[in-house]
């Protein structure tokens, strides 16, 4: 019987794994620049967690993958809802410092028609700050996710951002929508019948009815701006033009999930070939999450990237990735020998060192060409003859020197010529 990865699904091979483990490492190294702590949660959590009363988004309603009684259980198809229950149900608000700055690095899992850029479990790396509400704050998770694409060599990007408002404001824009386009109900796909009872908002998200002149000539969410959310946008565009962030206000940009307040953004390629998967993260500010899961009224702001698209981003771009690490040592047998080339590598990788013993009965040539395509640093040969006197035989593959060696004095010989 054979069998392929699920739809959707993919193995990642040890050459990808190098290049995976090396955005990882910068991810990681670039949070803790700013004190962001790692919090790990559950692959899986209760419905609930995700699907909350009135959610009129596309992965609440088409896209969660759910099991157990009644689907009671759902695989996490994004990482800020358990971050926030995980924050409630242990009340950090009342141990941490604010804002409690955390990043997470894991699958997700939705269930949609895969396509270049998009599969139905992908790797998310994002973070969450919590407990505190400030313009200047939402400049700098912008500019944390700036620096992590930075840092993978992709230098055409653009940062979009816009402004839901405050509580009141999108009540407003919201009634706005819907006396507009209640009258041209027939005109939009069925999603939208739907979104225009929970969110009209998801309208001008849409990716059926984006294009139709009936969306690009709704109201704009500005003209229904209180001023406290004005105040508070040219806060967040003061804070950016401070670091020297440059940004473009796309009036339209809603993002796809139901709780963003405020400060909403995405920092796509400018690529041309790069085309409807241009978007490299985006995010942005939520006011009632805390307190939904049961904690108190606090505010949070967070960002999410999909790694998969960063990964191919910055190949297309030129990144060099980093190659295999030569082995410091491979052992190579002559004769009947035991387990004595097993002991010099275990002596060997107690020291810290990569060391491979050969345990074919292969031909000496054959040997040498595994000990080349590892690009070994030193050939060590363990042959009868050298085992009666204590003794290998040694040869820097950089200088091309061979030499007899005791093996009590293996160890420093290999470690002065690092």
């Amino acid at each position: 019987m054979s069998y392929q990865t699920p739809r959707g699904t993919y193995d990642i091979l040890p050459e990808e794994v190098r290049k995976w483990q090396d955005l990882e490492q910068k991810l990681r190294d670039i949070a803790s620049r700013y004190d962001y702590e790692e919090i790990r949660t559950p692959y899986f959590e209760d419905t609930g967690v995700f699907a909350r009363k009135g959610d009129s988004s596309d992965m609440v309603n088409k896209e969660m993958y759910s099991f157990g009684d009644n689907g009671s259980f759902t695989l996490r198809p994004e990482g800020t809802a358990g971050v926030i229950r995980s924050f409630d149900q242990h009340k950090l608000y009342g141990s941490m410092e604010m804002p409690a700055r955390f990043y997470y690095v894991g699958p997700m899992f939705r269930h949609e028609r895969p396509q270049k850029g998009r599969q139905r479990q992908f790797t998310q790396f994002g973070v969450e700050n919590i407990g505190l509400k400030d313009p200047q704050l939402d400049a700098e998770t912008i500019a944390l996710g700036i620096d992590i694409v930075r840092s993978m060599g992709i230098r055409s990007i653009k940062v979009c951002i816009n402004t839901l408002g405050d509580d009141a404001s999108r009540k407003a824009y919201n009634e706005a929508l819907r006396a507009y386009f209640a009258p041209h109900i027939d005109e939009l796909c069925g999603d939208c019948h739907r979104r225009l009872e929970q969110n009209p908002l998801r309208i001008l998200d849409c990716k059926v009815d984006h294009e139709l002149d009936l969306v690009k000539n709704a109201p704009r969410l500005a003209d229904y701006l209180n001023e406290e959310s004005r105040t508070y946008f040219d806060g967040v565009l003061k804070a950016l033009d401070a670091m020297g962030i440059e940004y473009e206000i796309d009036d339209r940009l809603v993002r796809g999930l139901d709780y963003y307040t405020h400060t909403v953004f995405e920092v796509i390629s400018t690529r041309p070939e790069s085309g409807a998967q241009a978007t490299i993260f985006g995010g942005g500010r939520y006011d009632h999450l805390v307190e939904y899961f049961g904690g108190p009224e606090m505010s949070g702001m967070g960002f999410a990237i999909g790694l998969e698209r960063l990964l191919a981003l910055a190949g297309e771009d030129g990144y060099t990735f980093p190659e295999k690490q030569p082995l410091d040592a491979y052992i190579i047998t002559l004769g009947e020998v035991g387990a004595a080339p097993l002991a010099i590598a275990s002596r060997l990788r107690q020291a810290g060192m990569r060391a491979v013993a050969n345990f074919t009965k292969r031909s000496l040539k054959s040997q040498f060409k595994s000990a080349d395509r590892a690009h070994a640093k030193h050939i060590i040969i363990v042959g009868e003859e050298e085992l009666k006197n204590n003794t290998v035989n040694v040869k820097n593959t950089g200088t091309g020197v061979q030499e007899t060696v005791a093996l009590e004095q293996l160890l420093s010989k290999l470690q002065g010529e690092e």
